[in-house]
């Protein structure tokens, strides 16, 4: 296999292409060099390559742009990248861009550099024997293994070959994701991928715990520390040492709980709650958030410190509906641990082409977790092998069929005169709405949105003036209420489906709460006002 394999290496040095050429044909691999961008591009012209070597900065070229050019006119070509110490968010930029490695300079390790090489041409001839992608080959068996359904998206395929890259990379990772989107698997994936995969991973709900109960679960307490704390613990810090801790919702951390992690993660030391001694830690620390990190810091609500070190490298899982090719997968991977969980007298559940339309036009608000538990109640009532349209809930078959596009064929006409007399009735000032049955309502509600939707978009053809758009608070209260209206009052559910922190939407719905009673406060003495303007 070396004998046939080719490899490029592109370095301005000549003595770093001369060590290269003298050590990879000492293992029989055939090398070509290049000392420019210019000499690479002629060579990839010329040439087939299994791997290459290139170095970041070069004086005719950047890096990443050969780079680019390598992946494109060459995709089976595994591109290790040669970068300095302070190049490394670059390096990670080229894995986001399809690198195979970074390695950096000065070169300490000869023998590791030999087996990435190694690994990369062995992982280019065993895609070409299997047919298969270069990032599938490596990842998939831990991606199984840890629950992950990458199904066939480009966007998902990208995101776990940069996440496999960068585990093996001591490094800090901040994950981003609407709430559902899978954000811990792949936290767990890039643990299950690390050096450190033999050690403990755990788990921490930045928003589920008050701070008091937050910081003792991370740093651990001394006894007689505070009221109750009747023997020492060992905090969470302590528990992963040398493995992964995963800090979920960081955005709700408390700003002393984000001083103390600052500590930890610039001196690799915490202390107990209650305690006088430092305590080494060795810690890989993965965050995740459904916030935006960023305009919390400008808003003085997270520490910009604290930002930029847990940003050294960034994750951003997709939301389900911009990946609706692996709702198929994701719908079968969710039946069979069904039927091997909750159904094992099924040998299989299967789900009809209509339900799966239907499933495949919803978008999804709840992301891969609402599918899951889909799935789930669908199976439970089909109380059979196939899951049927009437099986989903009616949320779903409301969505069956764009409304601007539909003509409400396949539904009975009984139906179909119901909820058009019931917008027809409405119009006229007359509520009919009381006598519809839940799907109807769902079909009467899209109706009149599309409506809305179509009309501002013909006034704005015609050159008419639209009325002036609501403003930001405006909209903000009116999305929560109507949040808390589809929870039937449940914050967790809510916060949920607006993909915010629970603790954010109980401080928003206090503020709400306030704005209410000032004006009712400001009408009241409104009301008194005029009562004594009257009675003068």
């Amino acid at each position: 296999m070396k004998g046939e394999a080719q490899i490029l290496v592109v370095d301005d040095e000549a003595e770093v292409c001369t060590f290269f050429r003298s050590l990879l044909e000492g293992k029989r691999y055939r090398v070509i060099v290049a000392t420019s961008g210019r000499e690479a591009r002629r060579a990839i012209s010329l040439h087939t390559f299994h791997a290459a070597m290139v170095d970041l900065k070069l004086p005719d070229v950047d890096g990443l742009s050969l780079l680019e050019e390598i992946k494109r006119l060459q995709p089976g070509c595994e591109v290790i990248i040669m970068t300095g110490y302070g190049s490394i968010r670059t390096a990670v930029r080229a894995i986001q861009m399809g690198a195979y490695d970074y390695i950096e300079k000065p070169f300490e390790d000869i023998s590791q550099i030999e087996v990435l090489i190694d690994k990369a041409v062995s992982l280019v001839f065993e895609a070409r024997e299997r047919n298969t992608k270069l990032s599938a080959v490596e990842w998939g068996d831990i991606a199984s293994r840890v629950g992950i359904v990458a199904g066939s998206s480009p966007v998902m395929s990208r995101l776990l070959s940069v996440a496999f890259r960068i585990a093996r990379k001591n490094v800090n990772v901040l994950i981003q994701g609407e709430t559902g989107t899978g954000k811990e698997l792949l936290a767990r994936f890039i643990h299950a991928a690390s050096h450190r995969s033999g050690r403990p991973f755990i788990a921490v709900n930045c928003s589920a715990l008050p701070e008091n109960l937050l910081e003792s679960e991370l740093f651990g307490h001394e006894k007689g520390a505070f009221t109750g704390a009747t023997s020492q613990r060992r905090g969470i810090f302590e528990l992963a040492n040398q493995g992964t801790l995963f800090l979920d919702e960081i955005g709700e951390a408390s700003p002393c709980i984000q001083v103390k992690l600052l500590r930890v993660l610039e001196t690799g030391e915490f202390m107990r709650v209650g305690g006088e001694k430092p305590i080494k830690t060795d810690v890989r620390l993965v965050a995740a958030t459904n916030a935006d990190l960023e305009q919390a810091v400008r808003e003085k609500r997270f520490r910009e410190d604290l930002f930029y070190r847990l940003d050294v490298i960034r994750l951003n899982v997709p939301p389900l509906r911009e990946r609706k090719e692996d709702i198929p997968a994701l719908v079968d991977h969710f039946l069979h641990c069904f039927v091997g969980q909750e159904s094992p007298q099924c040998s299989k559940i299967e789900i009809s082409p209509e339900a799966m339309e239907i499933m495949l036009n919803y978008p999804w608000p709840g992301n891969v977790r609402e599918l899951s538990n889909v799935i789930r109640q669908a199976a439970t009532l089909s109380d059979g092998m196939l899951i049927e349209p009437r099986h989903l809930p009616s949320r779903l078959r409301g969505t069956s069929k764009s409304i601007p596009d539909m003509e409400m064929g396949g539904i009975g006409l009984g139906f179909q005169e119901r909820v058009v007399s019931a917008c027809l009735q409405l119009l006229r000032g007359k509520d009919t709405l009381a006598d519809l049955e839940e799907e109807e309502l769902h079909h009467v509600l899209q109706l009149l949105r599309s409506l809305e939707k179509r009309i501002l978009e013909v006034m704005s053809q015609k050159g008419f003036s639209c009325p002036p758009p609501s403003r930001m608070r405006e909209i903000e209260r009116e999305v929560i209420k109507q949040a808390m209206t589809y929870s039937r009052g449940n914050i967790t559910l809510a916060a949920r489906a607006l993909g915010i922190g629970r603790n954010t939407l109980h401080r928003k719905l206090k503020e709400l709460h306030g704005e209410i009673l000032q004006r009712d406060r400001r009408r009241n003495r409104l009301q008194e006002g005029f009562c004594s303007d009257g009675s003068d």
